[in-house]
């Protein structure tokens, strides 16, 4: 039945960055509830070892810490899980860095921590995969990419998070192009823009949920499930011929954002 195979993940392979926590973990339950063998990648060991063995009630959910903030970091973890993997199957380019700070006072550490995290990491990291993304890659099951934007790179946060939005923007924009060279090779990739789910970076969704739910069309912040069915919908055989596009999960924010935004 195809509703049995639809969203199905059995037999394939993912590697998650960011994946300790947040929104990487909410993604990494739901490719192991179904069927998928997980690796999680962050830059803390422990942290990433302790979510892998959480996560191991699930299915096979495997640690590979990494500092993916650099490109030798980058090539470092491709490196790690080609030991251990002759392919890849999905890719989630999900690590992240936010940075607030008044205009007269960013940084350029700040700036560089973002944007090298947010928009260069992503790049090299599918680059350095490549082939093994390949490898897995076919006409009739494409391998996936799928990159995780925000909505902050949708419509300007009133926030001053100037490298983190930019970031953002420009990550929906190399997902398109990044789309266009690699669905040749059977690779496609994909976006998510998450709204406000509550996380260890998403402080205010954590801490003020209710409050911010107010300003939500839907009248919540996001659950687990709500990230992890996005995910899921592009990895699988459901989101095959959804190339290039960015999925915004987010109870229907941008919509208010935008209309505010044009307004003005």
């Amino acid at each position: 039945m195809l509703t049995e195979t639809l969203f199905s993940l059995k037999d394939r392979v993912a590697l998650i960055t960011g994946g300790s926590r947040g929104i990487g973990r909410m993604i990494a339950q739901g490719y192991l509830e179904m069927g998928a063998r997980v690796y999680i990648s962050a830059r803390k060991a422990e942290a990433c070892f302790k979510t892998a063995e959480e996560l191991s009630r699930y299915g096979t959910c495997i640690a590979l810490p990494a500092d993916v903030s650099t490109v030798a970091g980058a090539k470092a973890l491709a490196d790690a899980f080609g030991k251990l993997e002759p392919k890849l199957d999905i890719l989630v380019n999900n690590a992240g860095a936010a940075w607030l700070a008044p205009f007269d006072d960013y940084s350029e550490k700040g700036w560089d921590k973002v944007m090298d995290l947010n928009l260069k990491t992503p790049f090299f990291l599918t680059q350095a995969l490549i082939g093994k993304l390949r490898a897995a890659a076919s006409p009739a099951q494409p391998a996936k990419v799928i990159n995780v934007a925000s909505v902050d790179g949708l419509f300007v946060n009133p926030q001053e998070t100037y490298a983190y939005g930019a970031s953002k923007a420009g990550l929906i924009m190399l997902t398109r192009r990044m789309a266009l060279q690699l669905a040749r090779d059977n690779v496609v990739v994909s976006g998510i823009a998450p709204g406000a789910f509550a996380s260890e970076m998403n402080v205010a969704a954590r801490d003020h949920g209710e409050e911010i739910a107010g300003n939500i069309p839907m009248k919540r912040i996001g659950h687990d499930e709500d990230m992890a069915g996005a995910a899921i919908y592009l990895a699988s055989r459901a989101g095959d011929y959804v190339v290039g596009a960015v999925v915004t999960v987010d109870g229907g924010v941008t919509l208010v954002n935008t209309s505010a935004s044009m307004a003005d």
